[in-house]
């Protein structure tokens, strides 16, 4: 399989060959079930070679030893955005939906230029686990009484310069500053009697990550306050039973000095 041509069609055996390597990565504890999963239903859907080389690109070929693991780890410009900018033509350039549609998603790449056309259709663009043949990117989308919808992961910029006739062009998303080191994504066009859509989303797996780390926050901080509150409950119950000892010991005093009068009488 060869990165050089990655719009050429790709065969069952080229599939097989990727499948191969995300099984033997999977049993070698480089990927997790889920990511295995997800990554082999991708290799099954892959048309042409530029859609299967994101599959590997992070794992070590067959029979080659991978790089030994040094005690500490240099820090890479932009983070996990580095690893994300991988350079080449990316997948596809075109993308096409009259009387259809069309959808690109998962861990794909995308060009440095990229048109999509929906004529009677739609359209999705998922960019939010995407890869990026350069750091900045542009998508061309006409939109004729039909539709395209963008979703980009939060931290990348978007430019947004198309036109709306008789139609929208989404702008929302203009002037949100990205991450440093985060690519930047310009979509450009002409939305005719449709629509072009723009929207900046978190992944599944982000958000329910997000939410777990929400939900354990709550818990500390209720946990914070029991424990807060515990020591003055404990002092409250210990100045209620001070309390009762000494209103028992009155009425003891009370009750012996009455008895006494008694018998003097």
């Amino acid at each position: 399989m060869s990165d050089d041509a990655p719009e050429l069609r790709a065969s069952d055996a080229d599939r097989e060959r990727v499948a191969e390597v995300l099984r033997d990565a999977l049993a070698e504890g480089r990927l997790d079930m889920a990511e295995f999963e997800e990554r082999l239903e991708a290799t099954y859907g892959a048309r042409t070679y530029g859609e299967l080389a994101p599959l590997t690109r992070d794992l070590p070929a067959p029979g080659v030893a991978p790089p030994a693991v040094a005690p500490h780890k240099d820090a890479a410009g932009g983070g996990s955005w580095a690893e994300r900018i991988v350079g080449g033509d990316g997948s596809s350039g075109t993308a096409v939906g009259v009387l259809s549609g069309f959808q690109r998603k998962g861990r794909w790449t995308v060009p440095k230029r990229m048109n999509c056309f929906a004529f009677w259709g739609g359209g999705e663009l998922d960019l939010r686990e995407a890869y990026f043949a350069d750091r900045e990117v542009e998508i061309n989308c006409v939109a004729v009484m039909g539709g395209v919808q963008v979703t980009v992961p939060p931290g990348v910029e978007v430019a947004v310069r198309g036109i709306g006739i008789m139609g929208g062009f989404d702008q929302r998303e203009e002037g949100v500053p990205g991450d440093p080191g985060a690519p930047r994504v310009i979509i450009k066009g002409l939305a005719f009697w449709g629509g072009v859509g723009v929207e900046r989303k978190h992944t599944r797996a982000e958000r329910q990550r997000l939410k777990e780390e929400r939900r354990q926050d709550r818990l500390e901080r209720r946990q914070a306050r029991r424990e807060l509150r515990e020591p003055v409950r404990e002092d409250a119950a210990d100045g209620h039973r001070r309390m009762l000892d000494a209103h028992e010991d009155l009425l003891g005093r009370h009750g012996h000095g009455h008895r006494r009068r008694s018998e003097e009488r």
